[in-house]
């Protein structure tokens, strides 16, 4: 039997040969390799046998690009198989062919073509520098680049095509050299000829300046100011081949003279102080420098389009300057420009929905104007020679607030910004709900200027709070049939919480019923009763069970639960309803019917005293106490059964049949039946006598006059019947065959004229008489 396979791999492939690896299998003495094509399965192209310790070895006679079925067979001494496995495998593809062109795209990267192979996935381009440095990239198709070689560098490059077996052997090699770089560019000693060198004004398509030079210098004049101008220059190297454009140089000119834009007063770090500005040439590019300075020798610098000369005084009259400097050097400087007036400070006042700005007088001012803005973005402005201005302000507002002073020389900076944020708006659309018994889900839209809503529910007797940032919150454990004062304030961490608002009044669920009481009424109906503990509700009583559901309602403390059938149990549970909302339902309380009659009941006597009772199935019931009742006596049973066997009945007599259906929890029914006769009494004092004729007369004593008897003799070889009438105590059987031995019974009839079965028998044996003769005696 051969043990588990082998496990072979494909360790390379190459066009003609693969070198195959499995796994070692205990007592193999060699291994046989067999390579055939996945098409031509019997017809095997090659093999080769390995020693016992061998777990790697090459296949050879293999044809480019195809699919062999590589097999491992492990051997014994005796040469058979101990076990075998396989793979599917291709060879590589087949060598190809020298590339077709290597041209050098730049100094550093080369553009290669070949001819595709069929059944290759991808080719490998193999480099070699004259260091005999090798590296090889991977391509997909032709024409593929070649990146990050070394300028002006010869490689020697051959080609490989690869597919899922494995690679083929190098192709013949072909060898290429990269192009030069500038020989203007710093560092580089490359072998040049010449260099040629153009100049080109930024975002201009069109060449100003080409220049043939074997110097290293070039000196350009008459360019314009705030401007870049680009230089390219490339190389010719010793072959006569142009290089790439290594050479690329930005140049920036000189600014031009800086505009003043404005000039204001300013209040910096507490200190008054001039913030000049100035028109920006955005079309600049590179880092600028701006150097202003007035004529009482204050400086400041700025990269940005301002800067503050500080301190000064109020009221003070300043000539100022701004020169702008960039890696080409500095501009000359701009026109002198005197400063406006100064900043000012606010004050804010609120007066119900009116708010009233203020500021100190400033010297040397003409006229004010304010500035209100409002968080949606309303803007107002008030104009004024006074130091105030007056505006409106709502609830749930930030306004920024500020004041600039004008004069001849123009206007003050924006002075000290006030921010005021207004109580925030009450919520509209307030809506409570309850969510369950004891829980309130209210919910509203969200009022302006609100981060934060209090929520706070009162009754007479407690208070229950919740926070929240959303317009939503749930108020739990309230008091069933309450009546409850909800208010939303809300609030924000700058102007606080707005107390204004109006309440909600909302009343709870009702309480659940208490002291649920069960009374029967009768075998159907049972009365419900309960604690009466809210103000206004309905109440709904719910009998659920096997049998169905029953219900009655009421807006007291008490219902009856009707037409409740027999031997069925229900859960009896109370719910009250209101207006606001549904009650939760009482704990639950079980009700139990009395268990049913048997539908059918039989009394079958046994014998004389004794006899059997029997009756169908009864719903609910677990026991039965049977009775049997007469002016003679009783009996009784109690069993678990659906029948009894009762004793000490006395034949001839009037029996009242009753029963009691008891339920496993001991719920009673009481149940009557129709009476019950017990059969007549069978007769005493039996004789037999012969008479003539081979006749037989059989005397008794009877139990009364009003039965009619029967007797039976049952010989070996013939059997004999007579019938008394009522009253009768004797009858004759004629024709008796003597000589014989007779089984006698005497039993009464009943009254369908059925014989009873369970009197006693008695043997006969003996000769016919002739004559009156007792041949028989029972006493």
């Amino acid at each position: 039997m051969l043990s588990s396979d082998i496990e072979v791999s494909v360790f390379s492939a190459t066009s003609k040969s693969a070198i195959l690896r499995w796994t070692r299998v205990y007592g193999a003495s060699s291994y046989k390799v067999i390579a055939a094509p996945q098409n031509s399965p019997g017809n095997p192209v090659g093999y080769a046998v390995f020693g016992p310790h061998t777990v790697m070895g090459t296949i050879n006679s293999l044809s480019p690009n195809i699919m062999y079925t590589f097999t491992v067979a492990a051997l014994d001494n005796a040469q058979e198989i101990l076990n075998i496995g396989t793979i599917d495998s291709s060879s590589a593809p087949e060598v190809m062919d020298p590339l077709r062109t290597v041209k050098s795209k730049d100094s550093k990267t080369f553009i290669v073509s070949f001819s595709l192979k069929t059944g290759a996935t991808s080719y490998i381009i193999r480099l070699q520098n004259p260091n005999r440095f090798i590296r090889e990239n991977i391509v997909s198709s032709s024409p593929a680049e070649i990146e990050s070689l070394d300028p002006y560098t010869e490689y020697s490059l051959s080609i490989m095509s690869v597919n899922s077996g494995g690679q083929s052997q190098p192709s013949s090699p072909v060898t290429a050299k990269t192009a030069t770089t500038a020989s203007l560019c710093p560092g580089l000693l490359l072998p040049t000829l010449s260099s040629t060198a153009s100049l080109y004004k930024f975002a201009w398509n069109t060449t100003i300046i080409t220049h043939n030079t074997s110097n290293t210098n070039w000196i350009v004049s008459g360019l314009d100011m705030d401007s870049v101008y680009v230089i390219k220059g490339f190389a010719w190297d010793l072959e006569g081949r142009q290089g790439e454009d290594s050479l690329y140089i930005d140049q920036m000119t000189r600014p031009a003279m800086s505009s003043i834009a404005n000039v204001s007063m300013v209040i910096n770090n507490g200190l008054a102080g001039i913030s000049v500005s100035w028109e920006r040439d955005e079309g600049v590019f590179g880092s600028l420098q701006y150097h202003v300075m007035n004529d009482q020798n204050l400086t400041c610098n700025s990269t940005s389009s301002s800067c503050i000369l500080s301190p000064v005084g109020c009221g003070e009259v300043h000539t100022v300057w701004v020169s702008t400097s960039d890696e080409a050097g500095p501009s000359d400087p701009s026109g002198p420009v005197s400063p406006a007036p100064h900043s000012l400070w606010l004050l804010w006042s609120r007066q119900k929905e009116a708010a009233l700005l203020t500021w100190d007088t400033v010297t040397h001012v003409n006229s004010y104007t304010a500035f209100i803005k409002r968080g949606d973005g309303a803007e107002e402005s008030c104009n004024t020679t006074s130091r105030s201005c007056t505006y409106n302000c709502t609830c749930g507002h930030t306004y920024l607030m500020s004041v600039m002073a004008f004069n001849q020389a123009g206007s003050s900076p924006e002075g000290q910004v006030l921010n005021y944020t207004t109580l925030p708006c009450c919520p509209e659309g307030v809506s409570i709900s309850a969510v369950s018994t004891d829980t309130f889900e209210i919910t509203w839209t969200v009022s302006r200027g609100a981060e934060l809503y209090q929520t706070r529910a009162a009754d007479s007797s407690e208070v229950i709070l919740c926070n929240d940032t959303a317009p939503v919150c749930a108020l739990s454990d309230l008091s069933c049939d309450s009546s409850y004062s909800v208010v939303l304030t809300p609030c924000n961490d700058i102007s606080g919480c707005n107390r204004a608002c109006k309440a909600h009044t909302q009343i709870t669920a009702p309480c659940m019923p208490m002291n649920l009481m069960l009374t029967q009424r009768n075998s159907s109906c049972f009365s419900v009763s309960w604690t009466l503990n809210n103000r206004l509700a309905n109440y709904t009583v719910t009998a659920s069970g096997d049998d169905g559901t029953r219900t009655c309602n009421t807006d007291g403390n008490s219902c009856d639960i009707t037409d409740l059938p027999c031997g069925s149990n229900f859960e009896v549970s109370v719910i009250a309803t209101s207006p606001t909302g549904l009650g939760l339902p009482s704990y639950s309380e079980l009700l139990e019917t009395g268990p049913c009659c048997p539908v059918d009941q039989v009394v079958d006597q046994v014998t004389q005293a004794m006899s059997n009772v029997s009756w169908s199935r009864a719903k609910g019931a677990h026991t039965f106490i049977t009775s049997l009742t007469s002016t003679r006596g009783h009996a009784r049973c109690h069993t678990m059964d659906s029948h009894c066997l009762m004793g000490c009945i006395t034949c001839g007599t009037n029996y009242t049949v009753t029963m009691e259906a008891i339920s496993h929890s001991g719920r009673r029914s009481n149940c009557s039946y129709e009476g019950f006769s017990s059969s007549a009494c069978c007769p005493s004092g039996v004789r037999l006598y012969g008479m003539a004729h081979s006749s037989l007369r059989v005397h008794w004593r009877g139990a009364g006059s009003s039965h009619s008897y029967v007797t039976e003799l049952v010989g070996s070889r013939n059997n004999y019947t007579c019938t008394a009438s009522p009253g009768e105590s004797s009858c004759d059987v004629p024709n008796i065959q003597c000589g014989d031995v007779y089984t006698v019974v005497v039993a009464p009839l009943t009254p369908e004229g059925s014989k009873v079965l369970f009197c006693a028998q008695r043997i006969y044996s003996g000769r016919i008489e002739t004559s009156l003769t007792v041949v028989y005696d029972d006493k």
